[in-house]
């Protein structure tokens, strides 16, 4: 009879939370805009890493805000982890860009003559 009941009885998982769709590509795009950020020559791959990851990690964000119960925590967790490894890949990047900035007009203010 309970087997009946089952099939009779429709399954409504309306109560089910879902993953938020955008909180595994923010992570792995910030840890790549991190890994990428303190290379020399692929400082700018993360920059542009860590931007897609940034508005990618905000958008579920917003979604996370406006309805908290239909997503699940831990992908909330793991999108934040995402802004935030985007965050940091930012801000290595911009000091790496700008140092390397400093050191090409030291480097290139200097002469040939003045090293004679």
């Amino acid at each position: 009879m309970n087997e009946q009941q089952n099939l009779i009885t429709p399954n409504n998982n309306y109560n089910q939370q879902t993953n938020l769709p955008n909180a595994t590509a923010s992570l792995v795009l910030g840890i790549i805009s991190i890994v990428t950020s303190i290379c020399y020559v692929s400082a700018l791959i993360g920059v542009i890493c860590g931007v897609i990851g940034l508005v990618l990690g905000n958008k579920d964000r917003a979604m996370y805000q406006s309805s908290p119960d239909f997503y699940t925590s831990t992908s909330h967790s793991q999108s934040n982890a995402g802004r935030t490894c985007s965050i940091i890949g930012l801000v290595l990047a911009g000091l790496w860009l700008l140092f390397l900035i400093a050191m090409f007009i030291f480097v290139g203010s200097m002469s040939y003559r003045d090293w004679r």
